[in-house]
């Protein structure tokens, strides 16, 4: 520590010689403010009346032999030293050592309404005392009931309901059901989507990491992602959200020339790669797996018109930015003012519980079922729709979409202002509580951060008591989607943990 605080005193001291009648370039600047800080300054964690109970299970060391014995070999746990995580009580999380961690990114963005939250809790017990299974040959109350509860937060048409388990479940749904109505096959999605690890979804699915050289998801071809950051263009006013790209341009903010081009290329998608007709595009209303992306307002309505001249139908992949998460309305595809013909949902419907459901119009449920006898043995269990059920009264009852878009917003503004101070921070972009930072070796070149700069950066985050995760074709970028519960102080001390972890990295930097 006192080797870095010598070598940090003469950089002070060379940049005050250099930059003595001018402001400090960014990189120079996150620096200078980390002698006030300290370096190795641990910020104060916000109180918790929540004491979990004491870890008396497996042996650490046992979990890893089991796992690597009887377990996935696909290597996806965060951290060299992965958690062995205990108990969760609203946004915060216990390890079995006793730790505390405030968890921003609630289970890849899965848990909306808290961990264990106790309404939600109590339903899920009075339903397991009372029924857990019959299947769908037999009704029941509860499936009854959240249809009723779930189409009246949808607009017209989008009233026929189809339960099942899995984002990726429901995905592939979809797909039949656009097939089926349109009597065509050319499904179109974005490069960097992400829609479902089923032989059907990888098709639609355009992450490296989850391609697979095997033949899967027949029918389906990617268009370029209108990304305002990483594309190429975007500027100024792109984007709906309280922070913008650094990048500049000429256009008023009720005309995007990004969009226009990006409609070009969407356009030349649709007369060089697919059929005449075509069964449909998915999209998702912001990118979650490519980490957080926004598209440029308006091209999403643009896109869904062409695709309706083509035949085919729109699909809104709802999974992550459904459920009041991005504040400003319930629904990712409202944000965009588009009025899809399927929209899919996951994760934050059952707070965890595994649940999924399609939505759609009374003609293309129709279509489905003249082609399909289609039949899920767990899809709107008893307990899936009791729980979903309570979910959707916390969310109104506690107002959480609303402080989705107060706290969201605050959030944003507050981590723009790091963007503005460190150089590898390229980009701060999100909407409520769906947040992305896109980490670069610096702004000028927009190059990737190499990954493991990026993990240490994770990991420092994660030792100062702050879980966030990744996202995007490099894994560059940190994702933000905390329970939708979370408070301003608990926003202050996420941020003071990520600059923290900011100036660590500028000083192994500097070693």
């Amino acid at each position: 520590q006192r080797t870095s605080v010598v070598t940090l005193r003469k950089l002070t001291y060379h940049l005050r010689l250099t930059h003595k009648n001018s402001k400090p370039p960014l990189s120079d600047a996150s620096w200078i403010s980390g002698t006030k800080l300290g370096l190795h300054s641990k910020p104060k964690m916000p109180p918790c009346d929540f004491l979990p109970e004491k870890y008396q299970s497996l042996a650490y060391n046992h979990i890893l032999e089991i796992h690597k014995k009887h377990l996935s070999p696909v290597a996806t746990a965060f951290f060299q030293k992965p958690l062995l995580l205990h108990q969760g009580h609203m946004e915060w999380l216990f390890d079995s050592e006793g730790n505390r961690y405030l968890d921003f990114f609630s289970g890849i963005v899965t848990v909306g309404v808290g961990h264990c939250h106790p309404k939600v809790n109590a339903a899920a017990q009075k339903q397991l005392s009372r029924l857990w299974h019959t299947s769908s040959v037999f009704f029941h109350p509860p499936m009854h009931t959240y249809a009723e509860q779930l189409s009246a937060l949808l607009p017209e048409p989008l009233k026929v309901i189809f339960l099942v388990n899995s984002g990726s479940e429901a995905n592939d749904l979809a797909m039949q059901m656009a097939r089926a109505h349109s009597n065509n096959t050319d499904i179109i999605s974005f490069r960097g989507a992400y829609h479902g690890c089923s032989p059907y979804t990888l098709g639609m699915t355009n992450v490296m990491a989850y391609k697979t050289g095997l033949s899967s998801g027949m029918g389906c071809r990617s268009t370029m992602c209108p990304d305002v950051f990483r594309g190429p263009w975007g500027g100024s006013y792109c984007r709906d959200s309280p922070a913008q790209t650094i990048r500049k341009c000429s256009c008023v903010p009720d005309c995007c020339q990004a969009k226009e081009q990006y409609i070009e290329q969407f356009k030349d998608t649709l007369n060089t790669s697919v059929a005449k007709s075509v069964a449909g595009f998915f999209a998702e209303p912001i990118q979650g797996v490519n980490g957080i992306v926004q598209y440029p307002k308006g091209f999403l309505k643009e896109a869904f018109k062409l695709v309706r001249e083509r035949g085919g139908v729109c699909i809104a992949d709802e999974v992550q930015t459904g459920f009041g998460r991005l504040g400003s309305h319930f629904w990712g595809f409202q944000t965009h003012d588009v009025m899809p013909d399927i929209v899919t949902m996951a994760k934050g419907i059952g707070n965890g519980f595994p649940m999924a459901a399609v939505v759609t119009t009374p003609e293309i449920a129709r279509s489905l079922a003249k082609r399909l006898l289609h039949f899920n043995t767990f899809g709107g269990n008893p307990l899936a729709c009791a729980i979903g059920s309570a979910v959707l009264e916390v969310i109104e009852e506690e107002k959480l979409q609303e402080n989705c878009q107060e706290v969201g917003t605050y959030m944003l503004l507050k981590l723009a202002k790091l963007r503005d101070e460190f150089d590898i921070v390229g980009d701060v972009r999100g909407k409520g509580l769906m947040i992305g930072i896109e980490m670069v070796q610096d702004k000028m070149s927009r190059q990737p951060l190499p990954p493991q700069e990026v993990s240490q950066i994770h990991e420092d985050c994660k030792n100062m008591g702050l879980i966030v995760g990744r996202g995007g074709i490099f894994s560059q970028t940190f994702r933000i989607a905390p329970p939708m519960c979370i408070t301003k102080p608990e926003v202050d001390f996420a941020v003071e943990v990520f600059r923290s972890a900011l100036i660590q990295h500028m000083e192994r930097r500097a070693k």
